[in-house]
């Protein structure tokens, strides 16, 4: 426990004791083992396979067999999540769930999480903001660590999108895909390394990307949404940077959602990002919708980008429009 940090009440006990932040302080994800090569899909939709790469940068991505449940890679990650962080699940004081595609609609995914890792303590909630869900859980996560409510959260991102894709659109069946990511949430003393995380909406748009409850397959005006992807996304990091009391020069990594390979370079081209800084894995998974984020930040954890004290700008857009950003200070600070 941190001595100037306020603590979560236990037991009736009485909490706060000073301030404090939050940390990111570590990630894991979780792939289905099929892989859904673009020639599988140009069949289906009479295009070729380079048609599909010109217009996504995707050449590959994972769907989940029929057997498969997402609450069972959502606890995958998090296992993984919570290894690297050397923390017990009974130690989790909240799990937060980002997702639209649950197995059932009742109960939410986050509870069965929960349960399958142990935490018999934890809280447990689905957060709905289409591709923004895991953004939206992160920025509670952190609210409720920071206000001395929680001391660890789990913050999940997990979609099973393919299976609300009609998979002969020559619009959508490309460019969806399946997946789980997570993070740990920890306090830590003083200011904390997370800046404020920043969340919009404009409802005005929400026919222009959208899944209905009855016939549950997504609907995208594909022109629409990657003019509002690039623009709000663009925007959004300008904002969180300034947010952060920082310069674009002074974040080390950009990872944006894993939406479409063109709506990635258009947003670094448009902020004159460097591409070695900027996380473009969407080659091989597709969009993941809430998982890509989490799983971006596993691919960067991998390769040795993220290494302790990296200044990560973090921005998702998705259906309703729901956008947002946030600048992260990778890690406790204590090496």
């Amino acid at each position: 426990m941190l001595d100037e940090a306020p603590t979560l009440a236990r037991g009736g006990r009485s909490g706060l004791r000073g301030l404090r932040g939050a940390a990111v302080v570590s990630v894991g994800a979780s792939l289905p083992a099929r892989v859904v090569a673009n020639a599988e899909i140009a069949a289906r939709i009479g295009k070729d396979e380079e048609w599909i790469y010109a217009r996504t940068g995707i050449r590959e991505r994972r769907h989940a067999e029929p057997h498969e449940r997402l609450a069972d890679h959502a606890t995958a990650a998090a296992r993984v999540a919570l290894d690297r962080a050397g923390i017990d699940p009974a130690e989790l004081d909240l799990v937060l769930v980002g997702t639209m595609t649950a197995d059932e609609l009742m109960p939410n995914a986050a509870p069965l999480v929960a349960h399958a890792l142990g935490a018999e303590r934890a809280g447990a909630a689905d957060i709905g903001a289409a591709c923004t869900a895991f953004l939206s859980a992160l920025a509670l996560g952190v609210a409720q660590i920071e206000a001395g409510r929680a001391e660890h959260v789990l913050v999940v991102g997990a979609d099973f999108i393919s299976r609300i894709v009609d998979h002969h659109s020559k619009a959508t069946a490309m460019l969806f895909a399946d997946g789980a990511g997570a993070v740990v949430l920890a306090p830590v003393p003083g200011g904390g390394r997370i800046a404020p995380v920043l969340l919009r909406a404009d409802g005005s748009q929400a026919d222009v990307l959208r899944a209905g409850r009855d016939e549950r397959i997504v609907e995208m005006d594909g022109h629409e949404t990657f003019k509002h992807a690039v623009n709000r996304m663009s925007e959004i990091t300008l904002e969180a940077v300034a947010a952060a009391d920082l310069e674009l020069g002074e974040v080390d990594l950009f990872v944006y959602h894993q939406a479409n390979g063109r709506i990635l370079k258009a947003v670094a081209e448009r902020l004159g990002l460097d591409e070695a800084r900027v996380v473009d894995c969407i080659e091989r998974t597709g969009n993941m919708s809430a998982a890509t984020l989490p799983h971006a930040l596993a691919v960067a954890h991998d390769d040795g980008r993220l290494r302790d004290g990296a200044r990560v700008l973090l921005s998702a857009f998705g259906g309703g429009f729901t956008w947002g950003g946030a600048v992260v200070e990778w890690g406790r600070g204590d090496g």
